[in-house]
Order: structure tokens, then sequence, then C-alpha cells
């Protein structure tokens, strides 16, 4: 089923709506849809790539709306709605590990939230987890912003100056390089904490 519906999802660069698509999807990802929107993303920038920049906006303002929505199910209805999606999902595990992580360090929550929101790491974990700890909305939304726009427009920018050479590098490098990055930063601000203290 998930392969149908990547396929699907590509399919729909094609077609003169697709960044009507682009935008649903990353809007829906966010909260409960299974495919990223890297799928429809890519195509698109190596058909249009002087509108790279467009693609990678419309990307992160529906990828950060759609947070927004995930927050909100966290928050209001995490037991009837939030919990049964991310057992259908197979990512309630994932859920209750990104949870603890907050919980356990609320005053890195930002870094954290904005770190996992940069890496392969699904996006609609840290909104529903996000909004089930109460985290501040004001700081949820500027993490959001942060994170999914240094991915996109960082995704885009390379698939515009370096074509296809770029999606055998997003493919096969990207995850585990934003990975690298995320531990760094997080890393960093503990030794600062620690030896501010």
């Amino acid at each position: 089923m998930l392969t149908k519906a990547a396929r699907w999802t590509e399919e729909q660069s094609k077609k003169p709506h697709a960044m009507w698509t682009l935008a649903g999807v990353s809007f829906v990802e966010s909260s409960f849809f299974p495919i990223p929107p890297d799928v429809i993303l890519i195509p698109m920038v190596l058909s249009n790539p002087k509108r790279w920049w467009m693609i990678a906006l419309v990307c992160t303002i529906a990828s950060v709306l759609g947070g927004i929505l995930g927050y909100a199910i966290g928050l209001f209805f995490f037991d009837t709605i939030a919990m049964p999606a991310l057992e259908a999902l197979h990512k309630a595990d994932a859920f209750h590990a990104f949870r603890t992580r907050i919980e356990a360090a609320p005053e890195t929550s930002f870094l954290t939230v904005a770190g996992a929101g940069f890496t392969p790491f699904p996006f609609k974990v840290i909104t529903i987890a996000s909004g089930a700890v109460q985290m501040a909305l004001p700081l949820f939304i500027v993490a959001a912003v942060i994170s999914r726009g240094a991915r996109f427009f960082l995704e885009a920018a390379l698939l515009r100056f370096f074509g296809q050479a770029a999606v055998n590098f997003l493919k096969e490098r990207m995850a585990l390089a934003s990975t690298i990055i995320f531990l760094a930063v997080i890393a960093a601000f503990v030794a600062y904490k620690m030896l501010g203290h």
C-alpha cells in the first residue's frame, strides 16, 4: 500500500496541479500521512530548477501548518486519535522514545525538535509528541520553521545546482549527514551548559 501511495505521489509532480499536491502532501505528512514530501519535491525541482526556492517555500509553509495540526492532535486528542494513528503507522515506539527524550531534558526541547525536524525522523512523531508534552506553541512553531525550512531549502538547492547527482547524495548520504549535524548541535549545547555551570 505504501509503495502504491509513494508511486501515486511521485506521479503528481508531473501534473499542472503539482504545487497544490506538494502543499497537501507536506501538510498531511506532518500529522498522519506516511509518505514524505521529498517524493514529490525532488522530481518537481529537477523538472523546474529555476523555481526551486518557491517549491521549497511551499513545502516549508505547508509542513509547518501541518505540524501545528499534529501538535493539536497530540495536545487535545492523544488517546482518541494520536496513539491509534501512530500504532497504525508502526511509529508508537519512535513516539515514546522521542517523548521520553523531550521530557528528560525539557530545557533542550527547542533544539531537540529543531534538530530532529531536519533529519529523516518522521516529523509527525515530533509534532504529536510536542503537543503531548505541552511544549510552548510559539517555541514549537519557531523550531519547526527553522528545521523544515533548513531541510527543504537545502534539499532543493542541492537539486537546483547539482541535478541528478544530488539525488544520489540525498538517497545515500543525506540521512547520515543530517543525523550527524543534529547530534553535533545537541552535543555542543550540552557541552556549553556543562561548561557554563
